[in-house]
């Protein structure tokens, strides 16, 4: 199955991403893909996707991971509601014997 996700480039503490087709068995950092669909700096936070290819993959029926279907929203290149891609995990909880400043 064909999968358009994000596929980190750039140096340490410098991230900037690729929008790029891949098939979804490869690995996020295995580097293999078909091609590039965009790019993501996230300092600045600047986005630039290919919106006519993307639309093309997808109605071939590619697959979207959830934090580009974010970006497309965005970008206004498909028009559906946001999904939540924060982390499943149960919220921490506070401790009440702990004072605070001590």
């Amino acid at each position: 199955m064909l999968m358009i996700r994000l596929q980190r480039i750039g140096r340490k503490n410098d991230p900037a991403f690729r929008a790029v087709l891949t098939d979804s068995k490869n690995s996020t950092k295995s580097g293999k893909f078909l091609e590039i669909l965009g790019t993501y700096n996230a300092k600045a936070g600047v986005i630039a996707l290919k919106g006519d290819r993307i639309t093309y993959w997808m109605s071939k029926g590619a697959q979207v991971s959830d934090t580009m279907h974010n970006f497309l929203v965005k970008e206004k290149i498909i028009t559906a509601k946001k999904k939540n891609v924060l982390s499943k995990k149960s919220p921490t909880k506070k401790r009440k014997d702990v004072k605070a400043g001590k």
